[in-house]
């Protein structure tokens, strides 16, 4: 258990290092990416997942898949929570990461990019705040997420798996990226949440705890038992 306490922890550091560090390079000022397109983040979020998955196999680097694999009593309970707790750990070490790298484009920004875009680089927020409507997109987008990587994972093919779990991303994305930000995974969202409150960006905005806990925390959760019940009574599993 141990080791795969570090594999999530790692895990998710490694895939936040390369979504909140494409989130940067396209945002801050001064980079050599800045103002690139929203497809350019999607695929280097689709992208870094795979090579993730790849790095760290057997890891789920997500809260959803943790539950989902516990409902499907694939693992035991009580590892539920120090998988979580090493996810969310994981995510805000990889956001306190990319800040230092990023650290002096955070500086040549100051007063010139909006704050809510600055807090947009670390966790998610919706087009348009509607705390019904946005708590059901994520749990949709994430009911849709684990659904297909369960399906996924029945291929028992470790060299496909996670290029088809990255292809997922991308889509989902593509399809339902521009309403919430698609987080569909808690310590993606919470860890660099919790790094972006605490560290010394100047003139940043609240962390807005009311969506963060409820939108992408609450309902990614819920999307992930309810994918793992689907699967197991219409598929079997």
């Amino acid at each position: 258990m141990y080791h795969h306490v570090i594999a999530e922890f790692l895990g998710t550091a490694l895939m936040i290092v390369f979504g909140i560090g494409v989130h940067s390079n396209e945002t801050l000022n001064e980079t050599k990416h800045h103002g690139f397109s929203h497809m350019f983040a999607i695929t280097a979020w689709a992208f870094g997942i795979t090579v993730t998955l790849y790095l760290f196999n057997g890891a789920f680097i997500n809260p959803s898949m943790t539950l989902a694999q516990a409902v499907l009593g694939n693992i035991s309970w009580n590892k539920v929570i120090p998988y979580i707790i090493a996810q969310i750990a994981g995510g805000f070490v990889g956001a306190i990461l990319i800040y230092i790298c990023y650290a002096d484009h955070f500086k040549v920004s100051e007063d010139k990019i909006d704050s809510v875009k600055i807090r947009n680089i670390f966790c998610t927020s919706p087009g348009i705040q509607n705390l019904p409507r946005n708590f059901f997109v994520e749990f949709f987008a994430t009911f849709i997420f684990i659904s297909c990587i369960l399906g996924i994972t029945r291929l028992n093919n470790p060299v496909v798996e996670p290029i088809a779990v990255g292809l997922l991303v991308w889509a989902i994305g593509m399809g339902l990226g521009g309403l919430t930000g698609f987080a569909m995974n808690l310590a993606r969202d919470m860890g660099p949440r919790i790094a972006y409150a605490i560290l010394p960006i100047k003139n940043k905005t609240e962390a807005d705890w009311k969506y963060g806990i409820l939108v992408p925390g609450i309902a990614p959760l819920l999307g992930g038992v309810c994918a793992a019940l689907f699967m197991q009574s219409f598929f079997g599993m």
